[in-house]
Protein backbone atom coordinates (compact mmCIF):
# COMPACT_ATOMS: atom_id res chain seq x y z
CA UNK A 1 0.00 0.00 0.00
CA UNK A 2 1.72 3.18 -1.15
CA UNK A 3 1.81 6.18 1.13
CA UNK A 4 1.79 9.83 0.17
CA UNK A 5 2.80 11.10 3.60
CA UNK A 6 5.31 13.94 3.43
CA UNK A 7 7.98 14.94 5.95
CA UNK A 8 5.67 17.37 7.76
CA UNK A 9 2.99 14.71 8.15
CA UNK A 10 5.50 12.23 9.56
CA UNK A 11 6.78 14.92 11.91
CA UNK A 12 3.27 15.35 13.32
CA UNK A 13 1.82 11.83 13.71
CA UNK A 14 2.65 8.70 11.76
CA UNK A 15 -0.07 6.30 12.87
CA UNK A 16 1.72 3.21 11.57
CA UNK A 17 4.90 4.07 13.43
CA UNK A 18 2.97 4.93 16.59
CA UNK A 19 1.35 1.49 16.63
CA UNK A 20 4.58 -0.17 15.36
CA UNK A 21 2.77 -2.01 12.57
CA UNK A 22 3.44 -2.54 8.87
CA UNK A 23 1.63 -0.40 6.31
CA UNK A 24 0.08 -3.65 5.11
CA UNK A 25 -0.99 -4.59 8.65
CA UNK A 26 -4.10 -6.74 8.97
CA UNK A 27 -6.98 -5.99 11.31
CA UNK A 28 -5.68 -8.59 13.77
CA UNK A 29 -2.24 -6.96 13.83
CA UNK A 30 -3.79 -3.53 14.39
CA UNK A 31 -5.98 -4.84 17.20
CA UNK A 32 -3.06 -6.55 18.97
CA UNK A 33 -0.91 -3.40 18.79
CA UNK A 34 -3.79 -1.24 20.00
CA UNK A 35 -4.55 -3.45 23.00
CA UNK A 36 -0.91 -3.51 24.00
CA UNK A 37 -0.66 0.28 24.04
CA UNK A 38 -4.03 0.65 25.76
CA UNK A 39 -2.79 -1.46 28.65
CA UNK A 40 0.22 0.86 28.88
CA UNK A 41 -1.52 4.23 28.60
CA UNK A 42 -4.99 3.67 30.06
CA UNK A 43 -5.65 6.60 32.45
CA UNK A 44 -7.30 4.37 35.08
CA UNK A 45 -3.95 2.63 35.68
CA UNK A 46 -2.32 5.82 37.02
CA UNK A 47 -3.26 7.51 40.29
CA UNK A 48 -0.87 10.45 40.13
CA UNK A 49 -2.83 13.41 38.65
CA UNK A 50 0.04 14.52 36.42
CA UNK A 51 0.68 11.00 35.09
CA UNK A 52 -3.06 10.50 34.64
CA UNK A 53 -3.28 13.62 32.44
CA UNK A 54 -0.30 12.57 30.36
CA UNK A 55 -1.71 9.06 30.00
CA UNK A 56 -5.02 10.50 28.85
CA UNK A 57 -3.34 12.46 26.05
CA UNK A 58 -1.32 9.48 24.82
CA UNK A 59 -4.27 7.12 25.15
CA UNK A 60 -6.40 9.44 22.99
CA UNK A 61 -3.64 9.63 20.38
CA UNK A 62 -3.36 5.83 20.20
CA UNK A 63 -7.15 5.51 20.06
CA UNK A 64 -7.30 8.05 17.22
CA UNK A 65 -4.65 6.14 15.25
CA UNK A 66 -6.47 2.84 15.71
CA UNK A 67 -9.87 4.28 14.73
CA UNK A 68 -8.42 5.64 11.50
CA UNK A 69 -6.50 2.53 10.48
CA UNK A 70 -9.25 0.05 11.37
CA UNK A 71 -11.73 1.71 8.97
CA UNK A 72 -10.87 0.86 5.32
CA UNK A 73 -12.23 4.15 3.94
CA UNK A 74 -10.53 6.36 6.51
CA UNK A 75 -7.33 4.37 6.14
CA UNK A 76 -7.34 4.83 2.36
CA UNK A 77 -7.76 8.60 2.78
CA UNK A 78 -4.96 8.69 5.37
CA UNK A 79 -2.61 6.67 3.14
CA UNK A 80 -3.15 9.13 0.28
CA UNK A 81 -3.60 12.51 1.97
CA UNK A 82 -2.20 12.00 5.45
CA UNK A 83 -3.91 13.43 8.49
CA UNK A 84 -4.91 16.58 6.58
CA UNK A 85 -7.28 14.54 4.43
CA UNK A 86 -9.18 13.43 7.55
CA UNK A 87 -9.65 16.95 8.89
CA UNK A 88 -11.00 18.80 5.85
CA UNK A 89 -14.64 19.07 4.87
CA UNK A 90 -16.30 18.89 1.47
CA UNK A 91 -15.86 16.15 -1.06
CA UNK A 92 -13.67 14.09 1.27
CA UNK A 93 -16.64 13.48 3.59
CA UNK A 94 -18.62 12.10 0.70
CA UNK A 95 -15.65 10.03 -0.50
CA UNK A 96 -15.41 8.21 2.80
CA UNK A 97 -18.49 6.25 1.75
CA UNK A 98 -16.62 4.87 -1.23
CA UNK A 99 -14.29 1.90 -1.38
CA UNK A 100 -10.51 2.46 -1.01
CA UNK A 101 -10.04 1.70 -4.71
CA UNK A 102 -12.62 4.36 -5.67
CA UNK A 103 -10.97 6.88 -3.37
CA UNK A 104 -7.61 6.29 -5.01
CA UNK A 105 -9.13 6.67 -8.47
CA UNK A 106 -10.73 9.95 -7.42
CA UNK A 107 -7.43 11.13 -5.96
CA UNK A 108 -5.59 10.35 -9.19
CA UNK A 109 -8.26 12.19 -11.19
CA UNK A 110 -7.97 15.28 -9.00
CA UNK A 111 -4.19 15.11 -9.16
CA UNK A 112 -4.39 15.04 -12.95
CA UNK A 113 -6.70 18.05 -12.97
CA UNK A 114 -4.42 19.98 -10.63
CA UNK A 115 -1.44 19.08 -12.81
CA UNK A 116 -3.28 20.29 -15.91
CA UNK A 117 -4.14 23.60 -14.23
CA UNK A 118 -0.54 23.96 -13.06
CA UNK A 119 0.64 23.18 -16.57
CA UNK A 120 -1.57 25.90 -18.03
CA UNK A 121 0.10 28.43 -15.74
CA UNK A 122 3.62 27.49 -16.84
CA UNK A 123 5.49 28.73 -19.88
CA UNK A 124 8.12 25.97 -19.64
CA UNK A 125 10.99 28.10 -21.03
CA UNK A 126 13.89 26.33 -22.71
CA UNK A 127 17.04 27.93 -24.05
CA UNK A 128 20.45 27.24 -25.52
CA UNK A 129 23.49 29.48 -25.67
CA UNK A 130 26.39 28.25 -27.80
CA UNK A 131 29.69 30.13 -28.03
CA UNK A 132 32.28 28.83 -30.49
CA UNK A 133 35.90 29.58 -29.64
CA UNK A 134 38.83 29.42 -32.04
CA UNK A 135 41.98 28.52 -30.08
CA UNK A 136 44.04 27.09 -32.94
CA UNK A 137 46.74 29.72 -32.40
CA UNK A 138 47.76 27.91 -29.23
CA UNK A 139 48.86 24.74 -31.02
CA UNK A 140 49.15 25.46 -34.75
CA UNK A 141 52.49 27.02 -35.72
CA UNK A 142 53.02 28.90 -38.96
CA UNK A 143 56.71 29.48 -38.79
CA UNK A 144 57.01 30.06 -42.50
CA UNK A 145 54.73 33.08 -42.24
CA UNK A 146 55.90 34.37 -38.90
CA UNK A 147 59.59 33.73 -38.77
CA UNK A 148 60.21 37.12 -37.18
CA UNK A 149 57.48 36.79 -34.60
CA UNK A 150 58.52 36.75 -31.00
CA UNK A 151 58.47 33.29 -29.50
CA UNK A 152 57.04 34.70 -26.29
CA UNK A 153 53.93 36.21 -27.91
CA UNK A 154 50.50 35.59 -26.39
CA UNK A 155 48.39 33.20 -28.52
CA UNK A 156 45.34 34.77 -30.12
CA UNK A 157 42.03 33.26 -29.00
CA UNK A 158 38.77 34.57 -30.44
CA UNK A 159 35.04 33.90 -30.48
CA UNK A 160 34.18 33.10 -34.10
CA UNK A 161 30.54 32.02 -33.77
CA UNK A 162 27.58 32.29 -31.45
CA UNK A 163 24.09 30.88 -31.35
CA UNK A 164 21.23 31.77 -29.00
CA UNK A 165 17.83 30.10 -29.04
CA UNK A 166 14.86 30.32 -26.70
CA UNK A 167 11.38 28.82 -26.64
CA UNK A 168 8.33 29.11 -24.42
CA UNK A 169 5.13 27.09 -24.25
CA UNK A 170 1.71 28.58 -23.57
CA UNK A 171 -0.98 25.96 -22.86
CA UNK A 172 -4.25 27.29 -24.31
CA UNK A 173 -6.46 24.39 -23.21
CA UNK A 174 -5.83 20.93 -21.80
CA UNK A 175 -5.26 19.75 -25.39
CA UNK A 176 -3.90 22.81 -27.22
CA UNK A 177 -0.46 24.38 -26.75
CA UNK A 178 1.21 27.33 -28.48
CA UNK A 179 5.00 27.21 -28.79
CA UNK A 180 6.95 30.39 -29.58
CA UNK A 181 10.64 30.04 -30.38
CA UNK A 182 13.39 32.17 -31.82
CA UNK A 183 17.10 32.04 -32.51
CA UNK A 184 20.02 34.30 -33.38
CA UNK A 185 23.24 33.10 -35.00
CA UNK A 186 26.49 34.70 -36.07
CA UNK A 187 29.59 33.22 -37.68
CA UNK A 188 32.71 35.16 -38.65
CA UNK A 189 30.82 38.45 -38.76
CA UNK A 190 27.77 37.17 -40.64
CA UNK A 191 24.54 36.45 -38.82
CA UNK A 192 20.81 36.13 -38.92
CA UNK A 193 17.78 35.13 -36.95
CA UNK A 194 14.50 33.25 -37.11
CA UNK A 195 11.22 33.25 -35.22
CA UNK A 196 8.73 30.35 -35.20
CA UNK A 197 5.21 29.85 -33.91
CA UNK A 198 3.78 26.33 -33.57
CA UNK A 199 0.30 25.23 -32.53
CA UNK A 200 0.07 21.69 -31.15
CA UNK A 201 -3.12 19.77 -30.48
CA UNK A 202 -3.38 16.41 -28.70
CA UNK A 203 -5.95 14.60 -30.82
CA UNK A 204 -6.18 11.49 -28.63
CA UNK A 205 -4.23 9.36 -26.22
CA UNK A 206 -2.45 7.92 -29.25
CA UNK A 207 -1.31 11.00 -31.10
CA UNK A 208 -0.97 14.73 -31.71
CA UNK A 209 -0.58 17.15 -34.59
CA UNK A 210 1.33 20.40 -35.01
CA UNK A 211 1.29 23.32 -37.47
CA UNK A 212 4.34 25.61 -37.66
CA UNK A 213 4.86 29.08 -39.14
CA UNK A 214 8.30 30.63 -39.34
CA UNK A 215 10.17 33.62 -40.72
CA UNK A 216 13.80 34.65 -40.86
CA UNK A 217 16.35 36.74 -42.74
CA UNK A 218 18.44 33.74 -43.75
CA UNK A 219 15.97 31.15 -44.99
CA UNK A 220 12.74 33.08 -45.59
CA UNK A 221 9.19 32.14 -44.54
CA UNK A 222 8.44 28.56 -43.47
CA UNK A 223 5.19 26.61 -43.40
CA UNK A 224 5.27 23.15 -41.86
CA UNK A 225 3.15 20.39 -40.36
CA UNK A 226 4.03 17.49 -38.06
CA UNK A 227 2.02 14.54 -36.79
CA UNK A 228 2.73 11.80 -34.26
CA UNK A 229 0.74 8.58 -33.94
CA UNK A 230 0.99 5.42 -31.88
CA UNK A 231 -0.02 2.65 -34.28
CA UNK A 232 0.37 -0.08 -31.65
CA UNK A 233 1.68 -0.10 -28.07
CA UNK A 234 5.14 -0.96 -29.47
CA UNK A 235 5.13 0.95 -32.76
CA UNK A 236 4.77 4.65 -33.60
CA UNK A 237 5.32 6.94 -36.57
CA UNK A 238 6.24 10.61 -36.94
CA UNK A 239 5.73 12.49 -40.21
CA UNK A 240 6.82 16.04 -40.97
CA UNK A 241 6.51 18.14 -44.12
CA UNK A 242 7.41 21.73 -44.82
CA UNK A 243 7.66 24.44 -47.46
CA UNK A 244 10.65 26.79 -47.28
CA UNK A 245 10.17 30.01 -49.26
CA UNK A 246 13.27 31.85 -50.49
CA UNK A 247 14.56 33.96 -53.38
CA UNK A 248 15.41 30.71 -55.15
CA UNK A 249 11.83 29.55 -55.01
CA UNK A 250 9.91 27.08 -52.87
CA UNK A 251 11.87 24.21 -51.35
CA UNK A 252 9.66 21.34 -50.13
CA UNK A 253 10.83 18.79 -47.58
CA UNK A 254 9.41 15.61 -46.09
CA UNK A 255 10.68 13.56 -43.14
CA UNK A 256 9.20 10.29 -41.87
CA UNK A 257 10.34 8.32 -38.82
CA UNK A 258 9.16 4.79 -38.01
CA UNK A 259 10.04 3.50 -34.55
CA UNK A 260 9.47 0.19 -32.79
CA UNK A 261 10.19 -1.20 -29.34
CA UNK A 262 12.37 -4.25 -29.99
CA UNK A 263 12.35 -5.16 -26.31
CA UNK A 264 11.97 -3.46 -22.94
CA UNK A 265 15.15 -1.38 -23.32
CA UNK A 266 15.74 -1.29 -27.08
CA UNK A 267 14.27 0.93 -29.80
CA UNK A 268 14.71 0.66 -33.55
CA UNK A 269 14.32 3.67 -35.85
CA UNK A 270 14.01 4.03 -39.61
CA UNK A 271 14.11 7.56 -41.01
CA UNK A 272 13.54 8.77 -44.57
CA UNK A 273 14.20 12.37 -45.55
CA UNK A 274 13.46 13.97 -48.93
CA UNK A 275 14.33 17.54 -49.86
CA UNK A 276 17.47 19.67 -49.86
CA UNK A 277 19.45 16.97 -48.03
CA UNK A 278 17.85 13.64 -48.88
CA UNK A 279 18.87 10.60 -46.85
CA UNK A 280 17.86 7.28 -45.31
CA UNK A 281 18.89 6.52 -41.76
CA UNK A 282 18.47 3.46 -39.57
CA UNK A 283 19.48 3.25 -35.92
CA UNK A 284 19.21 1.03 -32.88
CA UNK A 285 19.18 2.55 -29.40
CA UNK A 286 19.48 0.48 -26.23
CA UNK A 287 19.07 2.28 -22.93
CA UNK A 288 19.37 0.49 -19.58
CA UNK A 289 19.94 1.58 -16.02
CA UNK A 290 23.71 1.22 -16.39
CA UNK A 291 24.41 1.93 -20.08
CA UNK A 292 23.27 3.59 -23.31
CA UNK A 293 24.24 2.22 -26.73
CA UNK A 294 23.53 3.63 -30.19
CA UNK A 295 24.31 2.29 -33.65
CA UNK A 296 23.32 4.33 -36.71
CA UNK A 297 23.90 4.13 -40.45
CA UNK A 298 22.94 6.76 -43.01
CA UNK A 299 22.96 6.90 -46.82
CA UNK A 300 22.41 10.36 -48.17
CA UNK A 301 23.47 13.51 -49.96
CA UNK A 302 25.84 14.98 -48.93
CA UNK A 303 26.40 12.92 -45.76
CA UNK A 304 26.82 9.15 -45.66
CA UNK A 305 28.21 7.66 -42.45
CA UNK A 306 28.27 4.88 -39.88
CA UNK A 307 28.19 5.81 -36.18
CA UNK A 308 28.45 3.87 -32.94
CA UNK A 309 28.41 5.26 -29.41
CA UNK A 310 28.42 3.82 -25.90
CA UNK A 311 27.75 5.45 -22.55
CA UNK A 312 28.31 3.90 -19.13
CA UNK A 313 26.26 5.18 -16.18
CA UNK A 314 27.75 4.93 -12.72
CA UNK A 315 25.23 4.22 -9.98
CA UNK A 316 26.34 7.08 -7.73
CA UNK A 317 24.65 10.16 -6.30
CA UNK A 318 26.36 12.43 -8.83
CA UNK A 319 24.99 10.43 -11.81
CA UNK A 320 28.44 10.20 -13.40
CA UNK A 321 28.58 9.04 -17.03
CA UNK A 322 31.48 8.28 -19.35
CA UNK A 323 30.96 8.00 -23.09
CA UNK A 324 32.74 7.31 -26.33
CA UNK A 325 31.77 7.26 -30.00
CA UNK A 326 33.21 6.79 -33.46
CA UNK A 327 31.71 8.19 -36.65
CA UNK A 328 33.05 7.56 -40.14
CA UNK A 329 31.79 8.65 -43.54
CA UNK A 330 32.50 10.62 -46.71
CA UNK A 331 33.45 13.62 -44.56
CA UNK A 332 36.16 11.70 -42.69
CA UNK A 333 36.38 9.99 -39.32
CA UNK A 334 35.70 11.44 -35.89
CA UNK A 335 36.39 9.81 -32.51
CA UNK A 336 34.86 11.37 -29.40
CA UNK A 337 35.16 10.56 -25.71
CA UNK A 338 34.08 12.39 -22.60
CA UNK A 339 32.22 12.43 -19.30
CA UNK A 340 29.45 14.28 -17.52
CA UNK A 341 28.49 14.64 -13.91
CA UNK A 342 25.84 16.25 -11.77
CA UNK A 343 27.43 19.14 -9.86
CA UNK A 344 24.34 20.45 -8.06
CA UNK A 345 20.65 19.72 -7.71
CA UNK A 346 19.79 21.26 -11.09
CA UNK A 347 23.14 21.37 -12.93
CA UNK A 348 25.03 18.82 -15.03
CA UNK A 349 28.51 19.53 -16.38
CA UNK A 350 30.06 17.59 -19.26
CA UNK A 351 33.18 17.69 -21.41
CA UNK A 352 33.88 15.86 -24.68
CA UNK A 353 37.10 15.61 -26.69
CA UNK A 354 36.66 15.29 -30.47
CA UNK A 355 39.53 13.99 -32.62
CA UNK A 356 38.95 13.70 -36.34
CA UNK A 357 40.34 13.74 -39.85
CA UNK A 358 40.27 16.31 -41.36
CA UNK A 359 38.47 18.20 -38.57
CA UNK A 360 41.38 18.20 -36.11
CA UNK A 361 41.01 18.38 -32.33
CA UNK A 362 38.20 20.12 -30.42
CA UNK A 363 37.05 20.34 -26.82
CA UNK A 364 33.32 20.67 -26.16
CA UNK A 365 32.13 21.86 -22.76
CA UNK A 366 28.44 21.65 -21.91
CA UNK A 367 26.51 22.86 -18.87
CA UNK A 368 22.85 22.00 -18.35
CA UNK A 369 21.21 24.23 -15.76
CA UNK A 370 17.55 23.31 -15.30
CA UNK A 371 16.02 23.91 -18.75
CA UNK A 372 18.91 26.06 -20.00
CA UNK A 373 21.90 24.68 -21.93
CA UNK A 374 25.26 26.41 -22.28
CA UNK A 375 27.57 24.96 -24.93
CA UNK A 376 31.19 25.94 -25.59
CA UNK A 377 32.89 24.19 -28.54
CA UNK A 378 36.60 25.07 -28.52
CA UNK A 379 38.51 24.31 -31.72
CA UNK A 380 42.13 23.62 -30.72
CA UNK A 381 43.87 22.59 -33.92
CA UNK A 382 43.25 21.56 -37.51
CA UNK A 383 45.90 18.88 -37.20
CA UNK A 384 46.17 15.66 -35.19
CA UNK A 385 48.63 16.86 -32.54
CA UNK A 386 49.26 14.64 -29.51
CA UNK A 387 49.82 17.72 -27.36
CA UNK A 388 46.38 19.08 -28.23
CA UNK A 389 44.75 15.73 -27.43
CA UNK A 390 46.62 15.54 -24.11
CA UNK A 391 45.72 19.03 -22.91
CA UNK A 392 42.12 18.69 -24.12
CA UNK A 393 41.84 15.54 -21.98
CA UNK A 394 43.79 16.50 -18.87
CA UNK A 395 42.99 20.22 -18.77
CA UNK A 396 39.21 19.95 -18.13
CA UNK A 397 39.78 17.19 -15.57
CA UNK A 398 42.25 19.26 -13.54
CA UNK A 399 40.05 22.34 -13.85
CA UNK A 400 36.97 20.40 -12.71
CA UNK A 401 38.72 18.92 -9.67
CA UNK A 402 39.95 22.38 -8.64
CA UNK A 403 36.50 23.94 -9.06
CA UNK A 404 34.91 20.98 -7.27
CA UNK A 405 37.14 21.40 -4.23
CA UNK A 406 37.26 25.19 -4.07
CA UNK A 407 33.76 26.22 -5.17
CA UNK A 408 31.18 23.50 -5.81
CA UNK A 409 31.55 21.39 -2.64
CA UNK A 410 31.69 24.37 -0.25
CA UNK A 411 28.64 25.88 -1.99
CA UNK A 412 26.62 22.65 -1.89
CA UNK A 413 27.59 22.06 1.75
CA UNK A 414 26.55 25.59 2.71
CA UNK A 415 23.29 25.20 0.80
CA UNK A 416 22.47 21.93 2.59
CA UNK A 417 23.28 23.45 5.97
CA UNK A 418 21.08 26.44 5.19
CA UNK A 419 18.16 24.24 4.09
CA UNK A 420 18.60 22.04 7.17
CA UNK A 421 18.63 25.07 9.45
CA UNK A 422 15.42 26.38 7.90
CA UNK A 423 13.75 22.98 8.27
CA UNK A 424 14.79 22.70 11.90
CA UNK A 425 13.55 26.21 12.69
CA UNK A 426 10.17 25.58 11.08
CA UNK A 427 9.72 22.30 12.98
CA UNK A 428 11.02 23.48 16.38
CA UNK A 429 7.55 23.73 17.96
CA UNK A 430 6.52 20.28 16.73
CA UNK A 431 9.75 18.77 17.99
CA UNK A 432 9.23 20.33 21.42
CA UNK A 433 5.74 18.82 21.56
CA UNK A 434 6.97 15.39 20.47
CA UNK A 435 9.80 15.52 23.02
CA UNK A 436 7.32 16.29 25.79
CA UNK A 437 5.08 13.42 24.65
CA UNK A 438 8.07 11.06 24.55
CA UNK A 439 9.17 11.99 28.07
CA UNK A 440 5.62 11.49 29.34
CA UNK A 441 5.41 8.12 27.60
CA UNK A 442 8.66 6.97 29.21
CA UNK A 443 7.35 7.90 32.66
CA UNK A 444 4.20 5.87 32.02
CA UNK A 445 6.26 2.90 30.83
CA UNK A 446 8.35 2.52 33.97
CA UNK A 447 6.12 0.03 35.79
CA UNK A 448 5.49 -2.06 32.68
CA UNK A 449 9.20 -2.12 31.86
CA UNK A 450 10.02 -3.28 35.39
CA UNK A 451 7.63 -6.24 35.01
CA UNK A 452 8.95 -7.07 31.52
CA UNK A 453 12.56 -7.08 32.77
CA UNK A 454 11.67 -9.35 35.70
CA UNK A 455 9.97 -11.79 33.32
CA UNK A 456 12.84 -11.74 30.82
CA UNK A 457 15.49 -12.18 33.53
CA UNK A 458 13.68 -15.24 34.93
CA UNK A 459 13.91 -16.96 31.52
CA UNK A 460 17.32 -15.53 30.48
CA UNK A 461 15.49 -13.69 27.78
CA UNK A 462 15.95 -10.34 26.04
CA UNK A 463 17.22 -7.45 28.14
CA UNK A 464 17.90 -4.07 26.46
CA UNK A 465 20.93 -2.69 28.30
CA UNK A 466 21.34 0.52 26.32
CA UNK A 467 19.69 1.97 23.23
CA UNK A 468 20.30 5.28 21.45
CA UNK A 469 18.50 6.87 18.54
CA UNK A 470 19.64 9.75 16.34
CA UNK A 471 22.74 10.88 14.46
CA UNK A 472 25.97 9.02 15.18
CA UNK A 473 29.37 10.31 14.07
CA UNK A 474 31.63 7.35 13.29
CA UNK A 475 33.67 8.77 10.40
CA UNK A 476 37.02 10.24 11.51
CA UNK A 477 36.70 12.97 8.88
CA UNK A 478 33.51 14.18 10.58
CA UNK A 479 34.78 14.33 14.16
CA UNK A 480 34.03 18.06 14.26
CA UNK A 481 30.32 17.25 13.94
CA UNK A 482 28.33 16.72 17.11
CA UNK A 483 26.42 13.52 17.70
CA UNK A 484 22.70 14.06 18.33
CA UNK A 485 21.16 11.05 20.05
CA UNK A 486 18.51 10.32 22.66
CA UNK A 487 18.28 7.44 25.13
CA UNK A 488 15.51 5.04 24.09
CA UNK A 489 16.38 2.10 26.35
CA UNK A 490 13.06 2.17 28.21
CA UNK A 491 10.80 2.51 25.11
CA UNK A 492 12.56 -0.41 23.38
CA UNK A 493 12.39 -2.67 26.43
CA UNK A 494 8.69 -1.87 26.64
CA UNK A 495 8.23 -3.29 23.12
CA UNK A 496 9.81 -6.64 24.05
CA UNK A 497 7.36 -9.52 24.05
CA UNK A 498 8.20 -13.20 24.54
CA UNK A 499 11.96 -12.40 24.29
CA UNK A 500 11.50 -10.76 20.89
CA UNK A 501 11.65 -7.19 19.64
CA UNK A 502 10.21 -6.46 16.20
CA UNK A 503 10.26 -3.01 14.56
CA UNK A 504 8.65 -2.32 11.20
CA UNK A 505 10.08 -0.37 8.25
CA UNK A 506 8.44 2.92 9.36
CA UNK A 507 10.56 5.73 10.77
CA UNK A 508 11.39 5.02 14.39
CA UNK A 509 10.83 8.62 15.47
CA UNK A 510 7.09 7.85 15.68
CA UNK A 511 7.45 4.97 18.14
CA UNK A 512 6.11 5.55 21.67
CA UNK A 513 8.84 7.22 23.75
CA UNK A 514 10.78 8.34 20.63
CA UNK A 515 11.09 11.70 18.89
CA UNK A 516 13.32 13.14 16.17
CA UNK A 517 16.45 14.69 17.76
CA UNK A 518 17.91 15.86 14.42
CA UNK A 519 15.28 16.81 11.84
CA UNK A 520 16.41 16.40 8.24
CA UNK A 521 19.55 14.42 9.11
CA UNK A 522 20.32 10.73 8.73
CA UNK A 523 19.42 8.75 11.81
CA UNK A 524 20.15 5.28 13.17
CA UNK A 525 19.20 3.09 16.12
CA UNK A 526 22.00 1.51 18.16
CA UNK A 527 21.05 -1.26 20.59
CA UNK A 528 23.17 -3.10 23.13
CA UNK A 529 21.23 -6.05 24.53
CA UNK A 530 21.67 -9.31 26.41
CA UNK A 531 20.09 -12.58 25.36
CA UNK A 532 20.65 -15.87 27.18
CA UNK A 533 23.41 -14.17 29.12
CA UNK A 534 25.35 -13.21 25.98
CA UNK A 535 26.00 -9.64 24.87
CA UNK A 536 24.68 -8.50 21.47
CA UNK A 537 24.89 -5.22 19.57
CA UNK A 538 23.24 -3.88 16.39
CA UNK A 539 23.13 -0.63 14.44
CA UNK A 540 20.01 -0.19 12.27
CA UNK A 541 18.96 2.54 9.84
CA UNK A 542 15.98 4.72 10.68
CA UNK A 543 13.53 3.10 8.27
CA UNK A 544 15.05 -0.38 8.24
CA UNK A 545 12.99 -3.16 9.81
CA UNK A 546 14.66 -4.69 12.87
CA UNK A 547 14.18 -8.06 14.51
CA UNK A 548 16.13 -9.12 17.59
CA UNK A 549 17.65 -11.26 18.93
CA UNK A 550 19.83 -12.49 16.08
CA UNK A 551 22.95 -14.62 16.02
CA UNK A 552 24.68 -12.06 13.76
CA UNK A 553 24.39 -9.41 16.51
CA UNK A 554 26.41 -11.47 18.97
CA UNK A 555 29.55 -9.83 20.34
CA UNK A 556 32.53 -12.18 20.25
CA UNK A 557 33.85 -12.73 23.76
CA UNK A 558 37.43 -12.61 22.48
CA UNK A 559 37.09 -9.06 21.06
Amino acid sequence: MASALDDDEILNDDYYSLLNVRREATQDELKAAYRRLCMLYHPDKHRDPELKTQAEQLFNLVHEAYQVLREPQARAIYDIYGKRGLDVEGWEVMERKRTPAEIREEYERLQKEREERRLQQRTNPKGTISVGIDATDIFDQYEEDYEDASAGGVPHVEINKMHISQSIEAPLTTKDTAILSGSLSTHNGNGGGTVNLALRRVTSAKGWGEVELGAGDTHGPLLGMKIFRNLTPRFFVTAQCGLQFSTRGVRPGVTTVLARHLDKNTMGYLQWRWGIQSSMNTSIVRDTKSSHFTFAMQLGIPHTFVMMSYQYKFQDDDQTKIKGSVKSGFFGTVVEYGAERKISRHSVLGATVSVGVPQGVSLKIKLNRASQTYFFPIHLTDQLLPSAVFYATVGPLVFYLAIQQLIIRPYVRAQKEQDLEKQQESSASNIARKKQEAEAAIMLMQESVRRIIETEESRLGLIVLNAWYGKFVTDNSRKHEKAKVIDVTVPLQCLVKDSKLILTEATKSGLPGFYDPCVGEEKSLKVLYQFRGVMHQVLSGDTEPLRIPKQSHRIDADT
